[in-house]
């Protein structure tokens, strides 16, 4: 059953050059969101949320965000307040450092690196349906999901958070791994949402649930003042 929020929010996929950015735009629309993909930085910055996808080298697409000035933007956002959603790839951006291709540095929003995945003797890419487990059922991301549910995951690297808090969801492929993370306004998930039937647009919906709810306090400001 798909997930559908009550109200319309603009949500910007952010266009750095990589990654799925039309089947992620056409999921979060299927949801109701007013979904758009730009890499402008002011189109980016009136969004109530930001998806960051992403599909390729992590030391590449570092250098197309810095190259268009959109990893201070995406601090800045996350700083702010402003929900910001990364999938595959853009969750591992989100962290210090990964080790693909001879290492680069990341975003820096969290603490912790990306590594090759310890898969022990089985084929690397990862790539089919898992299934994830959730250890912070109140975060409301995964709100109306079972704790145990499938995604559909396709990476050789995944991320190894400094800090346990910041885990949101695990799996286990060779050995486990991270899947998802929170961290403030910033949630990350390593599978692709938008590849995953119903479980992933009901996430992805809960991610506009997020972005509707964090207009919410200009809103009611907007109401005083009038």
């Amino acid at each position: 059953m798909t997930a559908l929020i009550d109200e319309p929010v603009e949500i910007a996929v952010v266009d750095y050059g990589m990654g799925n950015r039309r089947s992620v735009e056409k999921a979060l629309a299927h949801v109701g969101a007013r979904a758009t993909v730009s890499g402008d930085p002011e189109r980016l910055r009136s969004a109530a949320g930001l998806v960051v996808p992403g599909v390729g080298a992590f030391p590449r697409a570092m250098e197309r965000l810095r190259e268009l000035g959109l990893d201070e933007l995406l601090r800045e956002r996350v700083a702010a307040g402003t929900p910001v959603l990364g999938i595959c790839l853009g969750l591992q951006l989100a962290f210090d450092y990964s080790s693909e291709l001879g290492g680069a540095e990341g975003l820096g929003i969290i603490a912790g690196e990306v590594h090759r995945l310890r898969a022990d003797q089985l084929k690397l890419p990862h790539i089919g349906w898992n299934e994830v487990s959730f250890g912070k059922p109140d975060s409301p991301l995964v709100a109306d999901l079972p704790l145990r549910c499938a995604f559909y995951h396709v990476h050789s690297f995944a991320a190894v958070p400094s800090r346990e808090q910041d885990v949101l969801g695990t799996a286990t492929y060779g050995a486990p791994f991270v899947t998802a993370v929170e961290k403030g306004s910033f949630y990350g998930v390593q599978f692709h949402a938008e590849k995953s039937s119903a479980a992933g647009l009901r996430l992805l919906a809960n991610f506009a649930r997020i972005c509707v709810g964090a207009l919410a306090p200009s809103h009611a400001g907007a109401d005083t003042a009038r």
